[in-house]
């Protein structure tokens, strides 16, 4: 069901009771689709398998055996010339 935001305000404990019994309630404003109030199982199951933002960066692309071992190298030398 779409509602306008001014009627989604003034009535939102039935929003979110239609989310949960029937299904994604869509907002519009000014005709236009803006938001969509979901159920908590709706967005669990959105969500489900999903990785999180952490996960993801945390996860990055792995790294081969020459990768690992150029980035050690590159480690090991110092980048400038350095005299004390």
């Amino acid at each position: 069901m779409e509602w306008q935001l001014q009627e989604a305000k003034n009535k939102f404990s039935k929003v979110v009771q239609k989310a949960r019994d029937e299904g994604p309630q869509v907002v519009t404003l000014r005709g236009e689709r803006t938001a969509v109030v979901l159920s908590a199982r709706d967005y669990d199951a959105l969500r489900a398998g999903r990785p999180s933002l952490v996960d993801d960066l945390l996860g990055g692309p792995t790294w081969d055996d020459e990768l690992a071992d150029a980035v050690e190298a590159r480690v090991a030398t110092p980048s400038r010339n350095v005299t004390f």
